[in-house]
């Protein structure tokens, strides 16, 4: 049996859907370290994860920001001596939501930088780290991109954008990792209830009321922070390179 506790790294970590992959993970027995754009995590944060059995620790980090990375893999292993799991939550909202032909370059350059390129060279720093320093637990990277990966939504194509390159760069790792025998998989939410979606929570309660989502009902960021854990005590292992879809049946083809 393993002697040492895996660790994790969660992007965005410290509300929502980071926060639930956070705590999931502290439950399933992982050391967490949580980056995020605060300077100090948020009051409460290190306690909840402490209480559920883990070590915690946190670094201020802009993914947009590649000269940062190195500073957020030394954290990870100067905290608890290596990483086990990488999981690629922090991301944006399109900027501004309207006509595609009004895109302007700059909200496109955003969600592209943050979404896409901010986590695809994180991935590559993490991933080089992974190999460098092996240890005797399954190792993982985990990217939540959304089911805008595949579904379009012409006012907010940047976002679409964003996640649909996120998703063939995690395709291209996980060819890359399976022989190192680190599991790389992608994670596409549906409507869930997070502080992002707050302020459309009447739009979105009528489209699922009208039969948009077939589970009927709001997807909630447990429900992520379940397939999180999951995936990363290596239990699918031999599904590395899988779409996992996290929607309540929204992005199933239906007449």
């Amino acid at each position: 049996m393993p002697m040492t506790r895996p660790s994790a790294i969660v992007t965005g970590g410290a509300r929502g859907i980071g926060l639930a992959c956070s705590q999931a993970l502290a439950d399933a027995g992982f050391d967490i370290l949580v980056a995020d754009l605060a300077e100090r995590a948020p009051d409460g944060l290190a306690a909840d994860i402490t209480a559920r059995g883990a070590k915690f620790a946190y670094i201020k980090c802009d993914i947009a920001n590649l000269d940062g990375h190195a500073a957020l893999v030394d954290a990870a292993t100067n905290a608890f001596g290596r990483i086990d799991c990488l999981v690629n939550n922090a991301g944006v909202g399109a900027v501004v939501r309207g006509d595609l032909l009004e895109l302007k370059p700059e909200n496109f350059d955003r969600a592209l930088n943050i979404n896409l390129r901010g986590t695809v060279f994180l991935s590559q720093a993490v991933a080089k780290a992974m190999l460098a320093a092996p240890g005797d637990h399954p190792r993982s990277i985990i990217t939540i991109t959304s089911v805008s990966a595949e579904m379009a939504s012409p006012e907010r194509s940047d976002y679409c954008i964003s996640k649909a390159g996120l998703s063939m760069w995690v395709k291209n790792l996980a060819l890359r990792l399976a022989p190192e025998n680190i599991g790389v998989f992608e994670l596409r939410p549906g409507i869930i209830r997070t502080e992002m979606t707050a302020g459309v929570t009447a739009k979105y309660d009528a489209l699922i009321d009208g039969g948009l989502v077939p589970a009927k009902r709001w997807g909630e960021a447990s429900d992520i922070g379940a397939v999180v854990a999951t995936l990363a005590a290596g239990k699918l292992g031999f599904s590395t390179g899988s779409i996992i879809n996290v929607d309540g049946a929204l992005s199933v083809p239906r007449l």
